[in-house]
């Protein structure tokens, strides 16, 4: 009997989302979860949460205005963005998203514009061009409502939930990609966004010196919630793929079982959580030694940036490395261009150039709920006590 070799030759597809759409994801999740924590204070008026608000407010608007920028550039055609608005579709969640996205951006460009105004006002007559971007910026004398902060921060929270929930779907829903087509994705987006959001307080709590233990105390608080919710997120997942062999979670452990590259990146990220985890419960739970201990949680705020980038990287980027026709995975090697390593730190040089902007010329250390311009001064003054070393322009 002759035997025949029967050859199967399948296509290797060009990867769809570049390094861009990390950026986006990583930048919108700071967004969102940073206007979360600035909430309290800011929108509901939580005055003992000031601190930890004006930092998370800095963050929150830097982000959001950068993260856009990062997403146009993921559509290899950046002018064609007005197609999602020529030709709208409410099937497709990208669709959906385009239309809930500049409602997010204005209703926290507003928010953070109202709370940053009466200390703008207050350096309208600073010397040079300080008090020319205060005057131009802070639009005139009059006292700046509540009311309307309040309306405005409550549209923005109401917005941030789409953007969770757009941003999420649109990568759970992609059948052809078993590791992304689960209904625990959204909800892992949202934890380690939280996670890093407040790695980054804490950091920016070290950098900005305003070394305030109540800002790292609740950050750390914040971050162990939001670790034991990921680590949950992440066993539900794992046992969702043993309790039914045929459904999509067990489909993507099995294709990835045979895979040193993805074993040791479970391993990586595994490590990182629970060294996260034990080094805030330490810092949390030994009173004794937290004053000592406070001054190197940055390192901790270092670990979650690290552990919420990571994350996306691996979920958008790796996974398109697992041959959706064909076993095995396709290479793939980061460009040194703007699709590649200069597009990774392009964008977040440009996320620091705006922060550093922010510092130069709004006096964000002054945030506060509404008010006038002579009302900043008391206030300042009476957050003296809490949020040591900050320093006001004007």
């Amino acid at each position: 009997m002759n035997s025949l070799a029967i050859e199967l030759l399948a296509p290797r597809y060009p990867i769809a989302w570049y390094p861009w759409a990390v950026q986006y994801f990583f930048l919108i999740a700071l967004s969102y979860a940073t206007l979360w924590l600035a909430a309290p204070a800011i929108i509901f008026g939580k005055k003992n949460g000031l601190p930890t608000a004006r930092l998370a407010l800095l963050a929150c608007l830097s982000a959001t205005l950068v993260a856009p920028i990062a997403l146009l550039a993921d559509l290899h055609q950046p002018l064609r963005f007005w197609h999602f608005y020529a030709y709208a579709n409410t099937h497709s969640w990208m669709s959906v998203g385009s239309i809930i996205l500049p409602l997010y951006l204005m209703s926290v460009v507003g928010l953070t514009w109202m709370a940053w105004r009466p200390a703008l006002q207050a350096n309208r007559s600073a010397p040079g061009f300080l008090g020319f971007v205060s005057r131009w910026i802070s639009l005139g004398t009059g006292p700046t409502p509540k009311i309307l902060l309040v309306v405005v921060g409550v549209a923005a929270l109401i917005f941030s939930t789409g953007i969770m929930l757009y941003t999420g779907a649109e990568v759970a829903i992609v059948k052809a990609r078993p590791l992304w087509n689960t209904y625990w994705l959204p909800p892992m987006f949202v934890a380690t966004g939280f996670i890093t959001a407040a790695g980054l307080i804490l950091l920016l709590n070290r950098v900005t010196q305003m070394n305030s233990l109540p800002v790292n105390s609740q950050m750390l608080k914040v971050m162990l919630v939001a670790t034991l919710a990921a680590a949950v997120i992440a066993a539900a997942w794992v046992l969702g793929g043993m309790s039914d062999p045929q459904g999509s979670v067990a489909a993507a452990i099995n294709s990835i079982r045979f895979s040193n590259s993805w074993r040791n990146t479970a391993l990586w990220g595994s490590i990182t959580a629970v060294v996260l985890f034990v080094g805030t419960l330490y810092v949390l739970v030994n009173k004794t030694k937290q004053p000592a201990l406070h001054s190197w949680v940055w390192l901790l705020g270092l670990v979650a940036i690290h552990l919420g980038w990571m994350f996306r990287w691996v979920v958008l980027m790796d996974v398109q490395h697992v041959a959706r026709n064909s076993a095995g995975f396709h290479h793939y090697g980061i460009p040194a261009g703007s699709s590649g390593l200069l597009g990774i730190l392009g964008t977040f040089g440009l996320w620091l150039a705006v922060m550093l902007l922010i510092d130069l010329f709004v006096p964000w250390r002054e945030a506060r709920q509404g008010g006038v311009a002579g009302d900043v001064q008391l206030a300042t003054n009476e957050d003296t006590s809490v949020v040591k070393g900050a320093t006001s322009h004007g």
